[in-house]
């Protein structure tokens, strides 16, 4: 009974021991770190990370509140404003690049009708500087004496011919050889088109689409000027071909010959349209540029003409003592020419005289009492400018002489000068000035009167140097 009343010691129930384990989970998380600071912790994180969430609430609500504070009409003034701004800038940039298009063309325009009138003159001489001979190139090809030659408008190719009968198209830039068209035979014509006999004259038209060059048997030749293919031949000359020149913008070609003759063609429709008559000798040379004109030298007849197509009438100038081998336009009013009497004259179309003449302009040779002037028989001039070039012919003093003309084209002062052995045949500048090319041979292109052996058959390519930039430009 007693046994019954005794108390035992309790003995805690699976129950107990997973409350026991429980509290001790509460207070321990295993790893030494309570479960307080946890929660302290995670309260800590909660707090700060709606701090932060409360701060761009408050700064987003700001944000609204200012989008809020401009109405609508206020919003459409502002871009208003804001595009208005936007096209008094635009109207003012456009203006401004009106204003100067509208002064470069009204500059252009200027120099335009002075150019028409032939009353541009760009002084350019002053600023020339005499090349360094290193810096002269020597391209040699030709077999025989080099006669004529143009440079194509883009200045990058130079055509030259030759007493051989062949063309050669040289680059510039390289000074090699790009293409040539070889002497043609008899009988040949379907396998090779060529000159069979001395080509004296060539002319490139100004958009450099065409070459015309011009031989002894009275044929002119019209070749493609980008692959040297020959097109068609030009005949109706009666003898010997001596000058060509296109008509600048144009595609027409004026043509003069030893019969006397001034031939006028339509070179892209392969039409001939007329002949003009009035030298008394065989015409030497032959140059023209934007007019409906062309200026020639007369040779022996020891005339100027110039010739106005459209009124078929002509101007007959005088001044040279012998024979007058070379003429060129400086401008459309201008001119120079230069003959075997050693002299060098300037024209204008308005005097029947020269206006400017140098006697023995490149000196003369000979025993003393019987001396004679050295021969000028090649001329060039850079178009609208105050400078020109001539080449004399001699057995110890061929040379290249560059000039500057006076105000007003009165006057002809010399540069500098190249020694050049040989007969300076022809002398062409390129447009932009930067250099000018000399064809030169062992003879003259119009005969064989003497021979100077030490000459070597090619082109000199003379560079010219400026001092400043630009050019001064009077009216």
């Amino acid at each position: 009974m007693s046994s019954f009343f005794i108390k035992k010691k309790a003995v805690p129930n699976k129950g107990d021991k997973s409350s026991a384990l429980k509290r001790k989970s509460n207070t321990d998380d295993g790893k030494g770190r309570s479960k307080k600071l946890n929660k302290r912790m995670n309260e800590e994180i909660s707090s700060d990370s709606e701090n932060e969430s409360s701060v761009q609430n408050r700064q987003q609500a700001e944000n609204e509140d200012d989008e809020i504070e401009e109405t609508p009409q206020e919003k459409k003034l502002r871009l208003a404003k804001l595009y208005l701004e936007q096209l008094r800038e635009e109207e003012e940039k456009k203006a401004e690049e009106e204003s100067f298009e509208t002064d470069l063309i009204a500059g252009r325009l200027q120099e335009d009708v002075l150019e028409q009138k032939g009353r541009l003159q760009r002084l350019i001489a002053k600023e020339l500087i005499a090349p360094d001979p290193a810096e002269i190139r020597l391209l040699r090809g030709h077999k025989l004496s080099v006669t004529c030659l143009v440079i194509t408008p883009d200045e990058k190719y130079i055509f030259s011919a030759s007493k051989d009968c062949s063309i050669i198209k040289w680059e510039v830039e390289s000074g090699k050889k790009v293409h040539k068209i070889a002497r043609g035979h008899k009988g040949t014509d379907d396998q090779h088109v060529g000159h069979r006999s001395h080509v004296l004259c060539m002319a490139i038209s100004s958009d450099g689409k065409y070459l015309a060059t011009g031989d002894m048997n009275r044929f002119i030749m019209i070749w493609d000027a980008a692959t040297c293919k020959h097109l068609y031949k030009l005949r109706g000359h009666r003898d010997a071909v001596s000058g060509l020149a296109f008509r600048r913008g144009t595609h027409d070609l004026y043509s003069a010959s030893h019969d006397r003759s001034v031939k006028v063609w339509n070179v892209a429709e392969n039409a001939y349209v007329e002949t003009l008559f009035g030298h008394q000798d065989k015409i030497t040379a032959l140059d023209c540029l934007s007019r409906e004109r062309c200026v020639t030298a007369g040779g022996r007849d020891r005339t100027v003409r110039v010739w106005k197509i459209a009124e078929e009438s002509q101007l007959v100038f005088h001044g040279h003592e012998s024979s007058i081998d070379c003429i060129q336009l400086i401008n459309e009013e201008h001119m120079i020419t230069g003959g075997d009497d050693g002299s060098l004259s300037v024209w204008t179309v308005n005097k029947k005289k020269p206006v400017s003449t140098v006697k023995q302009a490149h000196g003369s040779h000979g025993n003393t009492g019987l001396e004679q002037p050295y021969w000028v028989s090649s001329v060039a001039a850079l178009h609208n400018s105050d400078t020109v070039a001539s080449g004399a012919s001699g057995s110890h003093n061929s040379s290249v002489k560059l000039w500057k003309c006076g105000q007003g084209f009165r006057g002809l002062e010399p540069l500098f000068s190249i020694p050049v052995t040989g007969f300076v045949n022809s002398l062409k500048f390129s447009n932009s000035g930067k250099f000018l090319v000399a064809g030169v041979g062992q003879e003259h292109r119009l005969g064989r009167w003497w021979r100077i052996k030490e000459a070597k058959n090619g082109l000199y390519i003379i560079p010219l140097k400026r001092q400043t930039k630009e050019a001064e430009v009077v009216q």
